[in-house]
């Protein structure tokens, strides 16, 4: 009787997990390796100094709890205009980064200097920080919420015309092709088929600018530029903490509440 059975297969070896890096990616890897042991010793590292700092973090949180109740009104005020600030620094902004997103996009652009410029301008605002354009606002406009606005707006036209124009890209171009074959001008081919294909990332661009604008008009007020974060900024120097405490919950209540709106219309719209 013939044995049907056929022998196991021998097992055969796991492939490697990494493939061997090249001789120049593995001296890449030392190089990168040394300059973050380097980077250590120049920032400053220490554990001794993160873990020998916990007592005066106690003392602090101590002095912080429990939250003082006093100021609620002017924090109330400050917290209010400091979403003032983001809410129509991120409306103006989203608006003038639509045309200049246009111009920015390789295929909708009328002339290539318009594209290098308009790209150019962009990556100008997304370079200077916030706080930089804040401060240069403040001297040229005032201390004020006006200031802190002008430069959530620049900060916005930087970040959204940059999003955006990548969306407008990516765009489906069959829609625009049929638009182009029946004779269809540049505006209409903008207005008719290329903002509506990209109108989802354009919101969910939107919406999270609006999220980052309310953590950064924070900042800008330690800078004068108005919001809460000049009552902050006060607390801290006359060492009141136990109202520096409830300017910061203030701020992560607010923060928290943008955020939970902002998931919502992102489900309901997209």
């Amino acid at each position: 009787m013939t044995d049907l059975a056929q022998p196991s297969p021998a097992p055969r070896g796991l492939p490697p997990r990494f493939e061997r890096p090249s001789l120049g990616a593995f001296a890449a890897y030392i190089v990168v390796a040394l300059f973050f042991a380097w980077s250590l010793h120049g920032t400053g590292v220490s554990l001794g100094d993160f873990f020998g700092g916990f007592p005066q973090m106690g003392r602090l949180i101590g002095e912080m709890l429990p939250p003082s109740t006093a100021r609620l009104d002017a924090v109330g005020r400050a917290l209010l205009e400091t979403f003032q600030m983001a809410f129509v620094g991120t409306v103006v902004g989203v608006l003038i980064s639509v045309p200049i997103a246009v111009l920015a996009t390789r295929h909708l652009t009328p002339h290539p200097v318009f594209y290098h410029s308009a790209r150019a301008l962009i990556s100008f605002f997304r370079t200077v920080p916030d706080l930089v354009w804040a401060l240069l606002f403040v001297v040229s406009v005032g201390l004020g919420p006006f200031a802190g606005t002008l430069a959530i707006v620049v900060d916005k036209i930087g970040f959204c015309g940059r999003f955006f124009a990548e969306a407008m890209e990516e765009a489906d171009r069959g829609p625009q092709e049929a638009l182009s074959a029946i004779g269809a001008s540049k505006l209409s081919l903008v207005m008719c088929a290329v903002i509506p294909a990209a109108l989802p990332s354009f919101i969910n661009t939107s919406l999270f600018s609006l999220e980052k604008a309310t953590r950064s008009s924070v900042i800008l007020g330690l800078v004068g530029a108005g919001g809460i974060g000049i009552e902050l900024k006060v607390a801290m120097d006359l060492f009141n903490y136990d109202e520096a405490a409830t300017i910061i919950l203030a701020i992560f209540a607010l923060v928290i509440v943008v955020e939970r709106v902002s998931d919502l219309l992102r489900r309901r719209i997209l």
